[in-house]
């Protein structure tokens, strides 16, 4: 298969529906792309109602292109990472992965612009997490829930106001950041460094500001990231946590018990900001994110040293934090459902708390006027009430 034949079923893929995210290719499936979250057939002339397990194949061993390194990884580990350039329509980040012996294809579109703050609509808050001089910056959610773009509007905004040296070292490089006013070195895992323990150890002796660390993956990582945090330098990076307290655990987990309270006061000092996302699905189409934002002071600090208790959980410290810009899920989803973007049922579904969700709700209903129940009809049984009276009476004479 030639470059041009790739290049054509790819950029036949993305032009067939808007919002395109994901293109996926599976044995025994047709070409499929994930467009607002779901996943469309794609047709394609002449017609090709399946893949068969050779075709993926052939398609991910073009992709890798002769890479050994990717090969031997894709062999021994059952999947790899890797990037694609579609000249003047896309760049894509790539997992080839083993399945019931076959290979299958997931494409990430990433976009070439990358977006500021404004554009994304993000909270004001987040100027404030660029002006941190050192310490760690952490984005959360799963996987497709758009961290990179959030760490990517950061650094494009740092980008624009301050000449620092940035090194960021990424799983492949997503967002390519022109030199603008800050100095920017993108290095990329399997070709610029082998892991992320070993590029983490080699940026700090590289005099940068910043570092962005696409991933904490294990517990080295983490251990000189919180290093590079002590020392001076603004570290940022992202896990597969679903809010602040499960982060915190997260964090905690990799270490060994006996380590459990040192970490824990390293942590403390070191921490700045946890960004937690969700994206949900927008009326008129399209997705839109919801955010958990916790910064920290003094009662963060607190129950991170000793663990959450009555009356100091992390939802209970955000929410009380809101004066400061922090906001648990919830708040930004009951935000959402206030501006129109997303419906009841979302709103619903995506609570961390469901009953603090609906409270706000009918308490929006309410002041709109609006129907807060679907119950109607109910009228009082007087001649119940009447057949009721002489038995109570009894009953209070008795």
């Amino acid at each position: 298969m030639r470059r041009q034949e790739i290049d054509y079923i790819l950029t036949t893929m993305l032009e067939t529906h808007v919002n395109v995210s994901d293109l996926n290719l599976t044995a025994d499936k047709p070409l499929q792309v994930e467009a607002d979250g779901q996943l469309i057939e794609v047709p394609l002339h002449p017609s090709l109602k399946k893949l068969t397990p050779f075709q993926t194949e052939i398609f991910a061993l073009n992709l890798i292109d002769s890479d050994r390194r990717l090969s031997e990884m894709l062999i021994k580990e059952g999947s790899c990472d890797l990037s694609y350039h579609l000249m003047g329509k896309a760049r894509f980040r790539i997992n080839i992965f083993s399945q019931r012996g076959y290979y299958s294809i997931v494409m990430r579109k990433l976009e070439t612009r990358i977006p500021t703050i404004e554009d994304m609509g993000f909270p004001n808050i987040f100027y404030n997490m660029v002006e941190e001089k050192n310490g760690l910056i952490l984005v959360t959610g799963a996987t497709g829930s758009g961290k990179t773009t959030t760490l990517a509007t950061l650094l494009n905004e740092m980008n624009d106001n301050k000449r620092i040296h940035i090194i960021t070292l990424e799983d492949p490089v997503e967002f390519v950041h022109p030199h603008k006013k800050a100095t920017f070195n993108q290095r990329e895992l399997g070709s610029d460094f082998d892991i992320f323990a070993n590029g983490l150890r080699a940026a700090l002796r590289q005099a940068p500001k910043v570092i962005l660390v696409g991933e904490m993956r294990d517990r080295e990582t983490m251990e000189i990231g919180l290093t590079a945090a002590e020392t001076g330098h603004l570290v940022m990076s992202t896990l597969h946590t679903i809010d602040a307290r499960q982060t915190i655990n997260r964090i905690l987990g990799m270490f060994r018990s006996e380590e459990e309270k040192w970490i824990r006061i390293r942590l403390a000092k070191t921490l700045r900001w946890i960004i937690c996302q969700r994206l949900l699905p927008k009326i008129g189409g399209g997705r839109i994110a919801a955010f958990e934002i916790m910064g920290t002071n003094l009662r963060v600090c607190d129950s991170i040293i000793h663990g959450e208790s009555e009356g100091k959980t992390f939802y209970e410290i955000i929410e009380a934090g809101e004066a400061f810009g922090w906001q648990t899920f919830d708040r930004s989803i009951i935000d959402l459902y206030k501006k129109k973007m997303i419906t009841e049922g979302t709103a619903i579904a995506n609570a961390s708390r469901k009953t603090v969700v609906s409270r706000g709700i009918d308490t929006m209903k309410s002041s709109r006027g609006e129907k807060t129940t679907d119950i109607e009809g109910l009228d009082l049984d007087e001649e119940y009430s009447k057949k009721l009276g002489p038995s109570i009476k009894r009953w209070k004479r008795g």
